[in-house]
């Protein structure tokens, strides 16, 4: 029997039960970490960080400085997807996993050991920028591991579903840092600048140490194993990658770039263009709270519906309920009602971000082999998320500073929209692929 036929062949080693609750559950409560991590970044990076680190300027020049600064982080992640999907496509998933959550944790909590612009000057922009670097490259390595970890222990037919609970890393990380800042805004606007800030990067050490603590209790992928054993390890993944699977690569980049981009409009530029407008702080951070929370629901219900009807369906539908909301969004939130605004962004983020984002877990790694699965879909992530992702916040911010109004960022996330549509018509559906093949 061949090294392909024994893969296809060979049945995935967990059946649904305790062995692979266990899995889901470590990887999901390590993603919240991770994800919490690499998040509270970008709410500091809107709420304090232009005030802090770049006080020569005037408040839209710092703002954009603050947000190019995090953005900084997602250019990094394409280095971390392609370092990490490298030596886990040849050394296993749970290694890599275990370092990129170290990494992850030393640059959060450095952060928010840094002295300011006042205290050090120019160097304190410098450092975060080399901090942010060090966030990027750790969080580009993870959700590719982290996933891999659960799809390649699910049971076919479940891999949406199961795939779609490790995404939920995200929305508990966006809730979990909005909440630890929504409540350091309460203290006094001195005490907040001063050190309430740090807290949210300093508790980082201590969910670390736990997250680290459970990932060692979990299995390498039995998918992974199998190839291992055949010795069919691929010498230099990125290379196979690019000599074989172009197409699927720049497929990947293309389903994600509208979710991604529309994630962080939602959850940072928001926060910016709320208090542009005279919508409370408050007001803003709880709506995103709320549309957190509700990802706990739609996410999951949308990776269990890409298993009954195909990734490639949610991702059109998702591509098209993107486009449409994209004028509706802003018109929304003008009425300054806190009704509208709370709902409308809570629903906002599901249809742009959850119907794609809860699916991609499987759909991407689906893609591609056993042999590049790692670089493949942490490549094509991550490269989505520093085209669209980190730069989203700051395309919005100079389009709005330049223009004074909203239509140039609806039209922007429209073409973005059209982008994701184009490559799910062009994708094969994945969800009935073998997984276990070379």
């Amino acid at each position: 029997m061949s090294v392909t036929q024994a893969i296809e062949t060979t049945g995935l080693a967990v059946e649904e039960g305790p062995e692979l609750r266990r899995i889901v559950w470590a990887s999901t409560i390590g993603t919240i970490i991770e994800w919490y991590d690499f998040l509270i970044y970008g709410t500091a990076a809107a709420l304090v960080f232009n005030k802090l680190f770049f006080p020569t300027l005037d408040p839209l020049a710092g703002t954009l400085a603050a947000f190019a600064t995090y953005a900084v982080g997602f250019g990094a992640r394409p280095l971390g997807g392609i370092i990490f999907g490298h030596y886990g496509d040849r050394l296993g998933r749970k290694t890599m996993l275990m370092l990129t959550m170290l990494i992850m944790g030393v640059g959060t909590f450095l952060i928010g050991c840094l002295p300011t612009y006042g205290q050090i000057g120019i160097w304190a922009p410098v450092v975060l920028v080399a901090l942010r670097v060090l966030q990027g490259i750790g969080v580009g390595g993870e959700w590719g591991g982290a996933v891999l970890m659960v799809i390649e222990h699910a049971p076919p037919g479940k891999r949406g579903l199961y795939g779609s609970l490790v995404q939920i890393g995200f929305p508990a990380g966006i809730a979990a840092s909005t909440g630890t800042f929504l409540l350091l805004t309460m203290l006094p606007e001195t005490s907040f600048l001063g050190w309430g800030w740090r807290v949210p990067f300093l508790i980082s050490a201590v969910l670390v140490a736990v997250g680290l603590f459970i990932r060692l209790r979990i299995a390498e992928t039995p998918a992974f194993e199998k190839l291992q054993d055949h010795e069919n390890v691929a010498p230099v993944p990125l290379a196979a990658l690019i000599a074989n699977h172009k197409r699927e690569l720049l497929i990947s980049i293309g389903l994600k770039v509208s979710e991604v981009a529309w994630v962080y409009i939602m959850t940072v530029f928001i926060i910016a263009y709320g208090a542009s407008i005279g919508l409370p702080k408050p007001l803003i951070l709880n709506s995103i709270l709320v549309a957190a929370l509700l990802e706990f629901v739609t996410m999951p219900l949308f990776g269990w519906a890409s298993d009954k009807v195909g990734r490639r369906a949610m991702f059109i539908a998702g591509s098209l309920a993107s486009a449409a909301c994209a004028f509706a969004v802003f018109a929304l939130l003008d009425t300054k009602n806190p009704m509208v605004v709370m709902l409308s962004i809570a629903v906002i983020v599901s249809l742009t971000h959850a119907m794609m984002f809860g699916p991609e877990a499987a759909y991407l790694p689906e893609l591609f082999g056993t042999k590049t699965r790692y670089t493949g879909c942490s490549v094509g992530c991550q490269v989505a998320a520093a085209v669209s992702g980190g730069l989203a916040p700051v395309v919005a911010t100079g389009l709005l500073g330049w223009t004074g109004v909203t239509w140039p960022i609806s039209v922007y996330l429209v073409i973005l929209a059209g982008v994701s549509l184009v490559s799910a018509l062009a994708s094969t559906e994945t969800r009935d692929l073998n997984l276990l093949r070379p």
